[in-house]
């Protein structure tokens, strides 16, 4: 398993690399759907700290397989079969989403999550074996991850009054590890197809983010309920997907991130600052399902906690993309002026009566007038 040639042509994401997130679209799915049901009961507070954490576990083992990918990927029948565990995994991680939320019960996520990351650390020593100019990373990589699973698993025998702290702990010596480990030298990662992976999985939480969006609106109309309402929230989540994407896709990824080869600072909060915009995202549907359940009269969650559920998601999407993915490319100070003015009018847009369609307009005219085209 050889590095891979960083400045290699025509790199572009495999299909084994697809059904990956294909698998990990039920995970996120799951998400929502339970973020969802927490914004409908009231139950802010539990509800957005579980899926915080969920959303990480499958943010941080999806993010961690797509760089270890860029660098090392024979695609042989060894490196096949792992990335298959590691599928497996994620599905039974899909699996224990619902007992988290509910119950807060991490043993079914848990034991997913450990599948999924000692598979990639059985594959950084394997990379180790065979790269002996990155050695030191690549070991360095496998023995961070590993004691982190043994952490995890460490972390069930504790009494539930101090796991939240263990939590913590454990989520800082994650993120850690990689910044750790390539402090010993950096793997032959590929820009463009790094960039190329993070806009598909852009794409999945846009796409489950309308998913959620248009069954809960379908199963309010059937209802018959609300049908006023529920068109502007249907128009409104609509707008603020498009808007999404386009603010997105505004610049190409790729030149910023091979400007940032030995920019490493750089590159790190770009990578880890798409955990608030894929969690974003991810949220923007769970909260439009949640306002279009108050409007049809199925929600105990008051009208400015149901407008917050979808003002909120919407403004933290817009200012992260800003500040990590698009400023960095000589963004301007009336750029930021204005950004941080849609931002401030998006959440004004939770007290407004139709706060989708509110948040939804001031997207599309923060895009329409100050998104610069793509080159």
């Amino acid at each position: 398993m050889p590095g891979r040639d960083p400045g290699e042509r025509h790199r572009s994401a495999t299909s084994l690399e697809l059904l990956f997130d294909l698998c990990f679209v039920v995970a996120v799915a799951q998400a929502s759907e339970g973020l969802h049901e927490a914004l409908t009961h009231g139950t802010l507070a539990a509800g957005v700290l579980r899926f915080a954490l969920v959303f990480f576990t499958i943010w941080w083992a999806w993010m961690n397989f797509t760089w270890f990918a860029s660098a090392y990927d024979p695609d042989d029948v060894p490196y096949r079969l792992t990335v298959l565990v590691q599928i497996t995994g994620s599905l039974v991680l899909a699996a224990g989403v619902g007992h988290a939320f509910d119950e807060g019960d991490l043993r079914i996520i848990t034991l997913g999550y450990v599948v999924l990351r000692t598979a990639l650390a059985a594959l950084w020593l394997r990379a180790a074996l065979s790269d002996a100019a990155r050695r030191r990373t690549t070991l360095r990589f496998a023995v961070g991850i590993t004691v982190c699973q043994i952490g995890w698993v460490a972390l069930l025998a504790l009494p539930a009054a101090v796991r939240l702290p263990g939590i913590v702990v454990l989520i800082v010596a994650e993120v850690s590890v990689p910044v750790w480990a390539q402090s010993a030298g950096m793997t032959p990662w590929h820009p463009r197809h790094i960039a190329e992976r993070y806009e598909l999985f852009t794409l999945i939480v846009l796409g489950e983010s309308i998913a959620s969006a248009t069954v809960a609106v379908r199963g309010a109309f059937d209802r018959h309920h609300a049908t006023g309402a529920l068109c502007a929230v249907a128009a409104g989540g609509l707008l603020m997907a498009f808007a999404m994407w386009w603010l997105y896709f505004a610049r190409p990824a790729h030149t910023l991130l091979a400007s940032t080869r030995q920019a490493h600072r750089r590159r790190f909060t770009w990578a880890y600052g798409h955990y608030l915009i894929f969690a974003s995202a991810t949220a923007e549907g769970a909260g439009l399902a949640a306002y279009a359940d108050h409007v049809t009269g199925h929600s105990t969650a008051p009208s400015v906690l149901a407008g917050a559920a979808v003002t909120v998601p919407a403004a933290v999407f817009l200012i992260t993309v800003w500040a990590v993915h698009l400023r960095p490319h000589h963004g301007s100070t009336a750029g930021w002026l204005a950004v941080l003015a849609a931002g401030a009018g998006i959440l004004a847009a939770t007290y407004s009566p139709a706060p989708p369609l509110a948040a939804g307009a001031v997207l599309a005219v923060l895009v329409a007038g100050t998104v610069p085209r793509r080159r």
